[in-house]
């Protein structure tokens, strides 16, 4: 079967290796009989509105995403709900959204070899997966962080050295001085509940930060979020409870609660204080208030 492809890239992802992994992969992707373009640009506005564009116009059978999980967020709102696949070649610092879906995160050749053989057959192998629409219009695959979480992310994204996970370490490390309990206003399919917390992260996958395990038990088609709510501890336990976030074992700590849930409201209850950033899937996406909705099936992705 000829597949239509279009192979998004992120020129900057993987310090600059992310064009020659494209040129790989559409070689190969080519040699075997498959009709394949390309997306290419550093400014992420303008390729979302690319790709979306040409989604609806060509109707490709899958857009890759060639880069970190930033480059998998753009295609996922360039893609969410419509009839073509995602695929990922990760070529980032976390890749925590390939990791997540089952699929190779750090050998980018098995990953080439992933997504070569997912086509082989007499119709593209996908599997279909869930995604997160949010109030701000945006969608997200992964995780959104609206805590210390996500200083932390703003921290990593703004440092050039280290890579990979000991970037967020030491990011973890640098925002512990400025580390702030906030009273959230968090309600999970209209429970509502004020808490207050230095950590809110909800998980439509188990890890961020490039293996950090916030939510464990979080599943890609289950329907539901993971919500992970840390309550206010001092900065010498969460430096003892790092360790324990990359095996999951974080969750059996006092301070550390998760519920599910299918929507979830996120806010703050004393607006007078700085409000909590949002990021999600490593991406900035404003501030509190956020609304959460998962979709069963939002997506497909090759397998």
């Amino acid at each position: 079967m000829v597949v239509r492809l279009i192979v998004a890239v992120n020129p900057a992802a993987g310090s600059g290796s992310a064009p020659r992994l494209a040129d790989t992969l559409t070689a190969r992707l080519e040699r075997a009989g498959h009709e394949v373009s390309r997306a290419e640009a550093t400014d992420g506005d303008a390729l979302e509105r690319h790709l979306r564009s040409r989604v609806a116009r060509e109707g490709p059978d899958a857009v890759i995403a060639v880069g970190g999980d930033g480059m998998v967020h753009l295609v996922v709102n360039a893609i969410a709900r419509s009839d073509a696949a995602l695929g990922i070649l990760p070529a980032g610092t976390g890749n925590d959204v390939a990791r997540g879906l089952g699929l190779p995160f750090d050998d980018a050749e098995a990953a080439i070899d992933r997504i070569v053989s997912s086509l082989e057959g007499a119709e593209p192998r996908t599997r279909p997966v869930d995604a997160v629409r949010t109030s701000t219009g945006r969608w997200f695959a992964g995780m959104l962080s609206a805590g210390f979480d996500a200083a932390v992310n703003e921290r990593a994204n703004g440092m050039r050295r280290p890579r990979g996970r000991s970037r967020y370490v030491l990011a973890v490390l640098l925002e512990l001085a400025r580390l702030t309990p906030h009273r959230y206003r968090i309600t999970i399919d209209r429970d509502a509940r004020q808490v207050d917390a230095v950590l809110v992260t909800v998980g439509n996958t188990a890890s961020i930060g490039g293996g950090m395990r916030l939510t464990p038990d979080a599943e890609v088609d289950d329907g539901l979020l993971d919500v992970l709510v840390a309550t206010p501890l001092p900065r010498w336990q969460l430096v003892r409870l790092l360790p324990r976030v990359f095996t999951g074992e974080h969750v059996h700590d006092e301070h550390v609660s998760i519920e599910r849930g299918r929507v979830v409201t996120i806010d703050v209850a004393d607006r007078r204080a700085p409000v909590p950033v949002v990021y999600a899937d490593g991406e900035r996406m404003g501030n509190l208030p956020v609304t959460l909705e998962i979709v069963p099936a939002a997506l497909r992705v090759l397998v």
